[in-house]
């Protein structure tokens, strides 16, 4: 069976990035990893493991996210995970996992020392609204603007920008968690192919691709910290775009419920 990263050994020798591409579908993620469109994903992430989301729209699947429950390997719905918060009947914890015992694993890694930083993107991360507060509370440090947001054609170089600048900023003795909810590829997403006409599956790839373009400079500022970086990076679940009748998502279809995943040490 495969086994997992020791995260007992990684949590206080690594630096974090945990990057969710809301919305991404796994069918559009690799055929664009296929395609060549993707090379800064492609050069990090390899290649796009098939998972399923514990939810199917992003205030539930961040919930159990950021209590440790990640997308599930398919064909491994008992796999050991990453993080979990200490529970009795848990029937998905090893050794390799790191236990804790807050209800959220960002609270539990800043204390165990981390500086913990969120940008976030969707309306779920927008603190003009006391929903879109509760997320953002778990960390030490958060950024949103409208001009994050998936109304934003620009929304991508705007957050990147300042997920940058927050890792260039942050103290290097310290280590450092930065949570992304990248929200280009949300809906409307038909920006990103002139406007005209409806979000479709070509302008939710034309989004990924544009989001790819900005990870490099984030990359390069993780790179001149003095630990090494773990990352995670997947999807919350996908979008419909009318497949069996069905179009967006918070509903039971193949096309939300599998997400990309990728999880490792990016090489310095």
């Amino acid at each position: 069976m495969q086994k997992h990263p020791d995260m007992n050994a990684i949590v206080g020798s690594h630096d974090l990035l945990w990057i969710v591409l809301d919305s991404l579908r796994y069918d559009v993620a690799c055929a664009a990893l296929a395609a060549g469109e993707t090379p800064h994903l492609a050069a990090v992430v390899g290649a796009w493991e098939k998972r399923h989301t514990p939810a199917t729209f992003t205030w539930a699947a961040h919930h159990a996210f950021f209590s440790g429950f990640l997308p599930t390997p398919v064909g491994r719905p008992r796999a050991p995970r990453l993080f979990a918060a200490r529970f009795g009947g848990a029937e998905t914890v090893d050794a390799r996992t790191c236990v804790f015992d807050d209800p959220y694993v960002i609270t539990a890694l800043a204390g165990r020392g981390y500086h913990t930083l969120c940008v976030g993107g969707v309306g779920f991360f927008n603190p003009r609204t006391p929903i879109g507060r509760v997320f953002p509370a778990l960390f030490a440090e958060s950024r949103w603007s409208a001009k994050m947001g998936p109304e934003s054609r620009r929304s991508a170089e705007h957050q990147f920008q300042a997920a940058t600048a927050c890792v260039r900023a942050a103290a290097p003795a310290q280590p450092l968690l930065l949570f992304m909810n990248v929200a280009a590829i949300h809906r409307p997403n038909r920006h990103y192919l002139g406007g005209a006409g409806p979000d479709n599956l070509q302008s939710h790839r034309a989004a990924l691709r544009n989001v790819d373009g900005r990870l490099p400079p984030l990359l390069a500022a993780f790179a001149g910290r003095p630990r090494p970086t773990f990352f995670i990076i997947c999807s919350d679940h996908g979008t419909a775009y009318g497949e069996g009748g069905y179009t967006g998502h918070r509903l039971a279809h193949e096309t939300v419920w599998t997400v990309p995943y990728a999880e490792g040490i990016i090489a310095r």
